[in-house]
């Protein structure tokens, strides 16, 4: 078994656990705090996030190693792939790269910090309605975008590129 193997199964394993963690924060998770008062929204959406901003090993691993095995997937597989098959893998790459890794880092980060600074015990009713406001509706619609690309995409992609 190569590099190119070991990395293309290992990127197959961790972008479906991503893909997973994605559509499970559009279908269960954000459809479930939705109800909650403003207050509670904010509360339970900080308690969640705060596993994940506080580096928990096992999502660092899957998270960054997700995009790291993609990217070393790709630069070995350029010696073994030819044609459509390589251009399947750049493609792969390149969707994941920008849909999920870079569209967290420039939309999700910076709306999941500014939620995190939100002190829930001292702001006002309006306070609290502006913050949820603010975050929801782009939250949302950002993580529908980028758990299609997730799951659809880059699923679909990477199990062509298994095929070989």
């Amino acid at each position: 078994m190569s590099i190119f193997d070991v990395m293309l199964a290992l990127s197959t394993l961790l972008c479906s656990l991503v893909a997973g963690l994605l559509f499970a924060y559009a279908i269960v998770i954000m459809p479930g705090i939705k109800n909650l008062e403003d207050k509670q929204f904010i509360k339970a959406f900080q308690v969640t996030d705060r596993v994940i901003q506080d580096n928990h090993p096992v999502f660092l691993f899957v998270w960054v190693g997700s995009a790291i095995s993609l990217i070393v997937c790709a630069f070995t597989g350029f010696s073994k792939l030819q044609g459509l098959d390589f251009f399947l893998l750049l493609s792969v790459t390149a969707a994941y790269l920008a849909g999920v890794q870079i569209s967290t880092i420039a939309i999700h980060l910076p709306l999941n910090n500014k939620l995190q600074a939100c002190d829930v015990e001292t702001m006002s009713v309006e306070e609290l309605h502006k913050a949820r406001i603010g975050f929801e509706p782009r939250w949302n619609q950002s993580n529908q975008i980028r758990t299609i690309i997730a799951c659809v995409v880059t699923f679909l992609l990477i199990v062509l590129a298994l095929r070989q």
